[in-house]
């Protein structure tokens, strides 16, 4: 199978994602002879994938912008019929020991959120994986008002993680942005502050965009 090369510009990466627009999953599996799953429990991030992959995309599982030469994240997102988000939308692994010096603006979360290509996608469960069409793409840069709400949420998640409080730390804490844990895994585990300052192992954590921001993004773009 011949890999996609990787668009020269912005102007050609928006014509690729406009050209999907429509086609359904199976569609575009088959012209990369790819097997479309049955259902998603076990390949939670087959959609994100083949859609990185049609895009031409280069990033992989790297902690970096899947465009980082034009400075472009990519986010697929599920959607109902109403064209609401289904879940919310992971953004990167969160840094739970070595966070001294580590502020807002050089953090991953900002660095992803830059500027982020989101391309809806049909995510009804009554819907066969295959069968589900894409969306029209939104090239998304966050205004001050949301990059304030951003910062705002990850600087008081952060500030837990640097006391010591992660396990405190729930779904329900931040406006737009949420912690949660990572790992499929459950018994998967890295280092992180404990209360007293000293090391101790969790589970990892990361930090997803929550569904009323995303829901906002799209209604800011259709209407």
């Amino acid at each position: 199978m011949k890999a996609i090369i990787p668009p020269e510009n912005l102007t050609e990466l928006l014509e690729r994602a406009n050209m999907m627009a429509g086609v359904s999953l199976a569609q575009i599996a088959a012209n990369r002879g790819i097997t479309v799953p049955k259902n998603l429990k076990r390949d939670k991030g087959w959609v994100g994938q083949l859609i990185e992959m049609e895009l031409g995309a280069t990033a992989g599982s790297k902690p970096e912008q899947d465009f980082l030469h034009l400075g472009v994240e990519l986010k697929t997102i599920p959607i109902n019929v109403q064209g609401k988000p289904l879940e919310t939308t992971y953004v990167c692994v969160a840094p739970l020991s070595q966070i001294e010096g580590l502020t807002w603006e050089n953090s991953l979360v900002c660095h992803k959120l830059q500027r982020v290509l989101w391309v809806p996608v049909e995510g009804e469960r009554q819907i066969s994986v295959g069968a589900r069409r894409i969306g029209t793409p939104i090239l998304w840069q966050p205004d001050p008002d949301e990059l304030r709400l951003l910062q705002q949420d990850w600087e008081e998640i952060m500030e837990l993680i640097a006391l010591g409080k992660v396990e405190k730390l729930t779904a329900r804490h931040g406006e737009v942005l949420q912690l949660r844990p990572k790992a499929a895994n459950s018994r998967a585990l890295t280092q992180s502050i404990a209360e007293n300052g000293s090391l101790k192992m969790t589970n990892p954590r990361g930090f997803y965009l929550k569904t009323a921001f995303t829901a906002m993004i799209l209604n800011k773009a259709f209407g």
